[in-house]
């Protein structure tokens, strides 16, 4: 099977209007450039995103916010992108906000084919309304739901052509997890090899979970903000 797509706009040509996308990432860190640019080339609309944050103003899932694309964003963080807030405070889209560490288990329980799980986390707050609580030891539990996608747009530092990845540093936080979560798997890689070439000791997602993949460009790798101490005299 040819994994191998020429670009991102080959890659994201049959996803759809209203379409669940997950987009991996921590911040601005391991972002799928390409095909965010891609998807608003496309132009699909009424989109429910699923990703740790929504990118920045002007940058990363903000591309498509500022083009009116996005319907839902389900995440962790959105503290950076002012037109995400008053889209919100507008009604203009949904928003939910998921601890981080629940987010993250909710892929990887979607990815592992359980269907909910229970955790501390969130009881007796606003994130546990209108959801099941049981007591296990005496302590009291929320019930999550797995979250799944029916599209994955990965970013990963190295792949082969037949889908297998590695990731570099922080980028490998939430890429490997949505690898596995959705109906289908679209990476972009940095650098492109043939079978054989990477140290399968060293893959962080086998390729069957990748349906597609390519070599993206002009990658910016911006990061949210560059803090650096006062140079000393």
């Amino acid at each position: 099977m040819n994994k191998v797509v020429r670009n991102a706009d080959e890659a994201v040509h049959d996803i759809p209007d209203g379409a669940s996308i997950m987009v991996g990432g921590f911040g601005l860190c391991g972002n799928p450039e390409n095909l965010i640019r891609a998807l608003v080339k496309k132009g699909v609309k009424n989109l429910t995103t699923i990703s740790n944050n929504a990118g920045v103003d002007g940058f990363g899932i903000g591309l498509l916010l500022s083009n009116g694309q996005i319907r839902k964003h389900i995440g962790t963080y959105v503290g950076e992108n002012k037109l995400l807030e008053e889209m919100v405070l507008q009604g203009q889209m949904e928003l939910q906000l998921v601890p981080q560490g629940t987010f993250s288990e909710r892929i990887r329980a979607g990815g592992a084919g359980i269907p909910a799980f229970f955790t501390p986390t969130g009881v007796g707050t606003v994130v546990a309304e209108n959801k099941e609580t049981r007591e296990f030891d005496g302590r009291l539990y929320l019930m999550e739901h797995a979250l799944k996608a029916d599209f994955a747009l990965i970013k990963a530092w190295k792949g082969d052509k037949s889908g297998n990845l590695v990731y570099r540093k922080t980028a490998r936080n939430f890429n490997p997890m949505m690898a596995t979560a959705a109906k289908v798997t679209i990476a972009e890689v940095e650098h492109l090899v043939e079978p054989g070439q990477l140290d399968p000791d060293l893959v962080h997602t086998p390729s069957v979970f990748v349906k597609r993949i390519f070599q993206g460009e002009l990658y910016e790798k911006r990061i949210e903000k560059r803090t650096v101490r006062r140079a000393s005299t």
